[in-house]
């Protein structure tokens, strides 16, 4: 009787793994498109994770530098002995406990141990500290801000990854279709020069050289399978989940015309948009806070204090309750330390604006490679079209003059050699294309999950 319950629990895990499997193989059948490889790589992306691990801190950060604006209220309970003469003689005022006999010489000089069990409550607060808590506030919220501009690069260079891994396996795919087409064609030439052999038209090394080239373009395409896989798993690598193979279906790579902007508009957009730039003018203005943080530090502070407390002779009796309240002035005659440390935050500073300067000239520097790269790819697929167009009447030129016997057997490889490296070259520069705009986005900072769909 005890296996029914067993059975039952086994049947219904069978059935819920079946359901789910069979749902997920559904959802797939649908080609995996560049958008949901992106927002999977953003979801599953342990570098997304640390990003936000770091924005996280910012706040609480945040949170903590305005902790210093709140009174501080402390509680306290202890318990005491002895028989120093002034600890008692004082200990028996705050419980109110003094008596004419506590005069007495002997009484003052050796008195007995007294115990005193003290409840108190104390607090203090800054009422102001020349507005160095404000600054130290200000330059907080900054470096907040700092790390969420941070992330959303992290984030940009996540998608960047994502896109060339995606476009890497759509070239792949195609070399292998153009490597598939000339085993094909390798095997229709092995076929008809044995034909000619038999038929005395061709001689021996004909079909010798037919195999050779059959035995060549089967390993090209064995070479052109197994980059496939292994563009699968960079694509696995930069999402961060494992593919099933009912998943791996996928668009063709096909030509995209793309219109950027003049390459001074790219670099406006750029200066604009960056994330990276963004965070380390942030990261200047917060210096900045901190230098005026530091320079606060050298003005007067006026603090506020005050406790309660009851003292008693036994920890349940009663005894005598007092208070205490105060405010005080400081000033620091002698601030060495000051100095040192606005010494350092000027530094600091100096050294922020000189990375932003960086930053800026960096960017320009990536732009206008990116803009550049763009163009030459642009121009690259033209002439690869045209060469595509080329090669190819070549080819069928020349396996007319073959069969009519006007060609050689060497002549018509080296056709088909060039119609293959014609056709590679093309996807390649299709390829190209697509990737080179990719990189343009990514160096003008406009390269998100949304914007990657004008990309297939």
């Amino acid at each position: 009787m005890r296996t029914i319950p067993h059975l039952r629990a086994g049947l219904m895990c069978f059935f819920l793994a079946s359901s789910w499997h069979w749902g997920f193989t559904q959802q797939q059948t649908a080609p995996l498109t560049l958008r949901e490889a992106v927002e999977v790589s953003l979801e599953k992306s342990p570098d997304r994770t640390m990003a936000q691990t770091a924005v996280d801190a910012g706040r609480e950060g945040s949170r903590l530098a305005r902790t210093a604006l709140l009174p501080s209220l402390t509680f306290s309970e202890a318990a005491t002995r002895g028989n120093d003469p002034v600890y008692v003689f004082g200990t028996r005022l705050r419980q109110q406990r003094f008596q004419q006999s506590d005069f007495a010489l002997n009484s003052l000089n050796r008195p007995l141990p007294i115990n005193d069990f003290t409840t108190r409550f104390a607090g203090n607060w800054m009422a102001f500290d020349s507005w160095h808590t404000q600054f130290e506030i200000r330059r907080a919220d900054l470096l907040t801000k700092s790390s969420s501009a941070a992330a959303t690069r992290a984030d940009q260079e996540i998608v960047h990854r994502a896109v060339e891994a995606y476009e890497s396996i759509l070239l792949a795919m195609r070399q292998v279709e153009v490597a598939q087409r000339d085993v094909e064609t390798a095997k229709a030439l092995l076929g008809s020069s044995e034909n000619k052999v038999k038929a005395g038209l061709a001689v021996d090394a004909d079909q010798l050289t037919a195999a050779a080239n059959l035995s060549e373009r089967q390993q090209n395409l064995i070479s052109a399978q197994g980059r496939v896989e292994v563009s699968w798993a960079e694509l696995e690598a930069a999402i961060g989940e494992l593919i099933p193979p009912e998943a791996r279906n996928l668009r063709p790579l096909g030509e995209r015309h793309f219109d950027p902007l003049p390459l001074a508009d790219e670099l406006a957009v750029a200066l604009k948009s960056r994330p990276d730039r963004e965070d380390l003018a942030l990261q200047r203005q917060a210096q900045q806070a901190a230098v005026q943080s530091a320079r606060s530090a050298f003005g007067p502070q006026i603090s506020t204090f005050g406790s309660w407390q009851t003292d008693r002779p036994s920890i349940a009796g009663a005894g005598g309750k007092n208070w205490l309240a105060g405010a005080e002035l400081r000033v620091d005659i002698l601030p060495a330390a000051k100095r040192e440390n606005l010494a350092l935050a000027k530094i600091a500073l100096r050294r922020a604006e000189a990375a932003t300067t960086s930053a800026d000239q960096q960017i320009r520097l990536e732009v206008t490679r990116a803009y550049y790269e763009h163009q030459a790819a642009q121009q690259m697929l033209d002439v690869a079209r045209a060469s595509t167009a080329q090669t190819a009447e070549s080819l069928r030129i020349l396996q007319n003059r073959y069969q009519a016997g006007l060609a050689t057997m060497t002549e018509l490889l080296r056709a088909e050699d060039a119609e293959t490296q014609s056709s590679a070259n093309y996807w390649q520069a299709v390829s190209r294309n697509t990737l080179t705009y990719a990189n343009l986005k990514f160096a003008t900072g406009t390269l998100t999950p949304g914007s990657v769909e004008d990309l297939q």
